[in-house]
């Protein structure tokens, strides 16, 4: 869980944020599956997909796919809530994967993003509600991102490689959002 700025502190905050109760949930861009075997641990139903699944989960009973997270090998409306941190930016396609996360959810399920963010707040929301989602929550955690990266440089990480991150003033919010049913309308 410390795998990303605020580790399970952020986590909390977007369910807590969700209001969500145990549903069925997939986490994109799952790493070494540390969401997912927490997630189990409250209840839900939840499952991963991500690149490149660490090899060495044997501390934990995350169920990690090995796939695309912007090409999931799930039918249209799978899921009640998909969350994702630090992974749908650095993907190279936000918008791609604001479509993939639309497709996967049943209407009126929530997405929950921890991400960095090379776009400005207004930006953000305009470019999620765009793609289908009304923002019901927001919250500028750069602060942590900042501390983060700070940390993970100091450690000898090398950040910029890693996850391949374009140059440029950066951001970090965690967003709640709700896939609407069609333009202007959740549920």
């Amino acid at each position: 869980m410390y795998r990303h700025p605020g580790g399970k502190r952020h986590t909390d905050f977007l369910f807590s944020a969700a209001a969500l109760s145990p549903c069925r949930i997939l986490d994109m861009g799952a790493g070494d599956g540390d969401t997912v075997s927490y997630l189990r641990s409250l209840g839900y139903d939840a499952l991963g997909v991500d690149l490149n699944p660490s090899a060495d989960r044997s501390d934990t009973d995350a169920e990690i796919i090995e796939a695309d997270f912007l090409a999931c090998p799930f039918p249209d409306g799978s899921f009640d809530a998909l969350i994702s941190e630090c992974a749908f930016f650095v993907s190279g396609d936000y918008p791609a994967a604001l479509r993939e996360a639309r497709r996967l959810l049943k209407p009126g399920g929530k997405l929950l993003l921890a991400d960095v963010c090379f776009l400005g707040k207004e930006e953000l929301l305009a470019l999620i509600y765009k793609e289908g989602f009304l923002v019901t929550a927001i919250k500028d955690a750069s602060s942590d991102w900042k501390e983060y990266y700070l940390r993970s440089i100091w450690q000898g990480e090398d950040l910029q490689t890693s996850c391949n991150l374009p140059e440029g003033k950066c951001e970090y919010f965690l967003t709640v959002s709700e896939r609407m049913l069609q333009d202007g309308f959740a549920g």
